[in-house]
């Protein structure tokens, strides 16, 4: 498992003088209108007096320009474009040369060597139309690590211009697919949320399902077909040890950890009947939060861990309920037409996305947790499984084609809907659930 542990990066310090954004700034992102607006942004490749980092700087360029554009909030101008060539970060721009291109901001950066497998990364960040700069960091890291500063790099800017944390430097659990819809081969995997370093966590070839983050990104829960009764195991990613979380003599499903990772929440089926329960993580005691003769299954947290989400057929149909922690004061909140299922509460805890099913059709949808604000932000043959970026402004979820050769994709959308872009995975795919931000 050497191959995926997470090298931490030091954030130094700000090294820069930092001029606040005020209210009388010129730019201004509204995350409410979606990629509407872009904010028209350049980022030259990051400069160096080193051959070796100057190929650093470049690929670091392009991750937060991909980072950026992805998010449909900004518009990473062709570098094709830029007229002054920047030779010192400490000085300030030539303003007028950006404001030609119609740049808003501009993102200055430089790569210094500081061993021989060991890089700085600092930059400044400029509001063009004021003529002032925004902000200013410095990182350090391994020379190997760049990608994670580039990323932490987006996620910077991304907080100065929105107001809002960032969701790059993060990964994304999936389940990757292999051979036909009759047969498919699923082995559990993981890669940065924009794509890039895919790799199997198991070598087995047993079938896994619904694989979630603890808060600490360090476990990965999942349920495997490997033994007669599908069963929930634990796999810590960076030692690659992993343990099954307890020996029930029926199935156990939709495992996803409470907020503070003490506990976690599950569905068990007795005598038939399927229950949510919530688990101790220390003593691996079970407690029953539900008792229905209905189904009840995909229970998810609120962010506080007070309330719980999930969903049931108790009242003749799949619907959203949501109770609190205890079990206590169960409340249906879909009354909408059409079926709904596999709830996920936002990390901001403002909204609960869910999968509607109607006509033949799926959505991801989103609704307020009484129930209210009920949005649809995508429908296609099968959109299901829907996962929440860190800062609860992304849905990832994947979305299956029709057909005996239909395939399996990761796909995007923001709160607005009208953001919706394909993930790339190295093949077939499904399954997603995010991390939360990487320490």
């Amino acid at each position: 498992m050497s191959a995926i542990r997470l090298i931490l990066i030091s954030l130094i310090a700000a090294v820069f003088m930092v001029s606040p954004l005020n209210a009388a700034a010129q730019i201004e992102i509204d995350i409410t209108k979606g990629n509407l607006e872009p904010v028209p942004i350049a980022v030259p490749n990051f400069i160096s007096s080193d051959v070796r980092a100057q190929e650093i700087g470049k690929n670091i360029a392009e991750v937060v320009r991909n980072d950026l554009e992805r998010s449909g909030l900004f518009d990473a101008l062709d570098p094709a474009s830029f007229i002054e060539t920047q030779t010192n970060i400490d000085y300030e721009p030539t303003f007028a040369d950006w404001r030609v291109i119609k740049a808003d901001a501009l993102v200055s950066g430089r790569i210094v060597m500081e061993s021989s497998n060991r890089i700085r990364v600092e930059y400044r960040l400029w509001d063009i139309f004021r003529g002032e700069q925004l902000s200013g960091l410095r990182f350090a890291t391994t020379t190997d690590n760049w990608r994670r500063i580039a990323h932490k790099v987006a996620d910077s800017i991304y907080e100065k211009l929105t107001g809002e944390t960032g969701y790059f430097d993060s990964r994304i659990v999936f389940v990757d697919e292999t051979g036909p819809k009759t047969n498919r081969r699923k082995r559990l995997a993981i890669m940065d949320q924009d794509g890039a370093n895919p790799q199997y966590l198991l070598t087995g070839s047993d079938i896994v399902v619904t694989p979630r983050y603890s808060p600490d990104t360090q476990k990965i829960t999942y349920m495997s077909y490997e033994s007669v009764i599908p069963q929930i195991y634990l796999l810590d990613i960076e030692t690659g040890r992993r343990e099954l979380l307890g020996n029930f003599p029926g199935m156990t499903f939709a495992p996803r950890f409470s907020p503070d990772g003490r506990n976690m929440v599950l569905s068990l089926v007795k005598k038939g009947n399927s229950d949510i329960y919530s688990m101790d993580m220390v003593s691996r005691s079970t407690t029953r939060l539900t008792s229905s003769p209905a189904i009840d299954v995909s229970a998810s947290y609120s962010p506080n861990g007070r309330q719980i989400v999930f969903n049931s057929d108790r009242g003749g149909s799949p619907q959203l309920y949501v109770m609190n922690a205890n079990g206590s004061n169960s409340k249906r909140i879909s009354f909408g037409d059409g079926r709904y299922t596999a709830p996920v509460w936002s990390p901001r805890g403002d909204k609960i996305a869910f999968v509607k099913s109607q006509k033949g059709r799926y959505s991801i949808g989103v609704m307020n947790p009484d129930g209210s604000g009920e949005r649809l932000l995508t429908e296609s043959y099968l959109d299901e499984s829907p996962t929440w970026s860190p800062n609860g402004r992304v849905i990832m979820f994947n979305r299956e084609t029709r057909g005996a050769r239909g395939t399996s994709e990761v796909w995007s959308v923001d709160l607005t809907g009208q953001n919706l872009r394909k993930v790339p995975t190295p093949g077939k795919a499904s399954d997603p659930a995010w991390s939360p931000i990487l320490p």
